[in-house]
């Protein structure tokens, strides 16, 4: 395209004339197919630059890149300044817009693929449509400019100020945003493939049916981000920081939030199938109805999460912290659960089957219960475990009874003295509410103890438990009772049909002559007849032959 140059002056009005910026010999006249040499080409400078662009830049740029670009070599100290220009649809491939204003700037539709625009101000520049394929905006100021539909492919974003900027539609594939300020931005429906976003700040932006699959957005900042339905595929968000965002039927199979904070974000209705969770901090997370297929949750925080109907088929749940976490019919068939840590739990209704207990390359141990799963892993792999289970069994005395305030030295005084004997006293007090039921717990007690301590004084003290426990435990339980008092009816029964391990009450006047004769009384007998329990159970089962029925 051939330039002609003629000096103008009527087009223009009086004002812009004395504008001490205004250059008068611009190019006017184009020769092109549909405009012949020596044809006018009208410019109006009022939607050009609305009397605040430099009109010797604009005329510099309208003369083709190559001159503008000769010119910005030849000029590099001097500041460009093309504000609220409007340049749309322009062929401006591979110009040199470096830190020129363009604040305000109509870019729609602009050809600027390979542009080179780092550290330009775009403030609130359009370029709707427009072209950028691999162009370079680095460190640019593009706060609240318009770009929907834009073709960012390749593009150079590092460290670009994006705040508020309008990015629905556009495509940013394989473009570089590391370190971008892009909060409160609108990526709306926008293509994000293989994007690098590593440090990006995308806090309260609008990522709704964005497509990100395999975009990497590794310590960047999501928080309170809305990315409901979005595409995150393979996407590596490692070390990121996504705080109340929102990630309601977003698709993230097979991506990665190692050492992530999801907290009180809500995922209802994603799909995180062998996601990577390790190390996630998701507590009070909200994941009702997830797909949590063969996802590796190990050492994540699931704390005070909500799981309801879940399904967790096949996932690592190793070192996982489930403290008051809601898995209310959910699918945890086929899980590793080694080393979790679980408590104050809602599991009605969950799907427990085949729960490993035991981690890689041991021999699989598998259960069918989450609360009991810990427990007998402890049991089996932890020696001290053991031994605490066996002294427990050694040294345990359990006292039983209604201590009231009058009779509160009756308990002090046994357990004390049992303490220097290097017994383990454990209370049971009727006289102390309880949510559970008496019976269930101290058959657990029992279960536990070297030999029982029963204080039946009180008429009302320990019937009906006794009557349940004594029966289905061969444990020496030794009844005391004070002078004057009776036991209740059915005790005489209990003692006559389980005398083996029942001892005769022993009636006491006064709590200083109880402890006087403790060991000869209490202790000594209970032990004779622990051992005679313990003999009686290894002896051989005695046999009857048939033939000394044939004589």
């Amino acid at each position: 395209m051939r330039i002609c140059v003629r000096k103008v002056f009527s087009y223009y009005p009086a004002k812009l004339r004395s504008h001490p910026n205004t250059l008068f010999i611009i190019p006017a006249f184009f020769s092109t197919a549909s405009t012949p040499l020596g044809e006018v080409y009208t410019l109006n400078l009022h939607s050009h630059f609305r009397y605040m662009a430099n009109c010797e830049h604009l005329a510099r740029l309208l003369q083709g890149v190559e001159a503008w670009n000769s010119w910005r070599e030849e000029n590099s100290d001097e500041s460009a300044n093309l504000h609220q220009a409007d340049l749309s649809r322009m062929e401006l491939s591979e110009v040199d817009l470096r830190k020129v204003n363009l604040r305000g700037a109509n870019l729609s539709e602009a050809i600027l693929d390979g542009a080179y625009l780092g550290g330009a101000i775009l403030v609130g520049a359009h370029l709707e449509n427009a072209n950028l394929c691999g162009a370079n905006l680095g460190d640019a100021n593009l706060d609240g400019a318009y770009l929907a539909r834009a073709n960012l492919v390749e593009a150079n974003l590092d460290g670009a100020h994006l705040c508020m900027v309008d990015f629905s539609e556009a495509i940013l594939s394989k473009a570089d945003l590391r370190g971008a300020h892009m909060s409160q931005t609108n990526l709306s429906s926008a293509d994000l493939t293989e994007a690098n976003l590593v440090g990006a700040d995308l806090s309260d932006g609008d990522l709704r049916a964005s497509t990100l699959f395999r975009a990497n957005l590794r310590n960047a900042n999501l928080d309170r981000a809305q990315l409901g339905e979005t595409n995150l595929i393979e996407a590596h968000l490692d070390g990121t920081h996504i705080v109340r965002a929102n990630f309601v039927k977003a698709d993230l199979r097979e991506a990665s939030f190692r050492g992530a904070n999801l907290s009180e974000s809500d995922f209802s209705d994603a799909d995180l199938s062998k996601t990577d969770l390790t190390d996630a901090n998701l507590s009070r997370a909200i994941f009702r109805c997830v797909k949590f297929i063969e996802a590796d949750l190990n050492g994540a925080d699931l704390s005070e999460a909500d799981l309801y109907e879940a399904d967790l088929n096949g996932a690592s749940l190793i070192r996982t912290t489930l403290i008051n976490t809601n898995l209310e019919k959910v699918n945890l068939t086929n899980c590793n659960i080694y080393g979790i840590s679980a408590w104050g739990i809602n599991s009605k209704d969950a799907i427990q089957k085949n729960l490993t207990i035991t981690p890689e390359g041991e021999p699989v141990i598998t259960v069918d219960e989450l609360e009991v799963a810990q427990f007998v892993y402890l049991l089996l792999n932890n020696a001290k475990i053991r031994n605490v289970i066996e002294t427990i069994a050694k040294k345990a005395v359990l006292i039983l009874g209604r201590f009231t305030p009058e009779r509160k030295a009756v308990l002090e005084a046994l357990r004390s003295e049992l303490r220097q004997r290097g017994y383990l006293p454990i209370l049971f007090d009727f006289e102390k509410p309880s949510t559970k039921g008496f019976t269930e717990t101290i058959k657990i007690l029992a279960g536990m103890s070297l030999f029982v301590i029963a204080d039946i004084s009180n008429p009302r003290s320990s019937p009906l438990e006794l009557q349940a426990t004594i029966p289905d435990y061969m444990v020496p339980f030794v009844p005391i009772i004070q002078e004057g008092e009776e036991p209740f009816s059915m005790f005489k029964d209990l003692h006559i049909q389980y005398k083996k391990w029942v001892l005769t009450p022993l009636e006491y006047d006064s709590v200083d002559n109880l402890i006087m004769v403790l060991d000869k009384a209490i202790i000594e007998p209970a032990l004779q007849v622990q051992r005679e329990l313990l003999t009686e159970k290894a002896a051989e089962l005695p046999k009857r032959n048939i033939k000394e029925y044939m004589s």
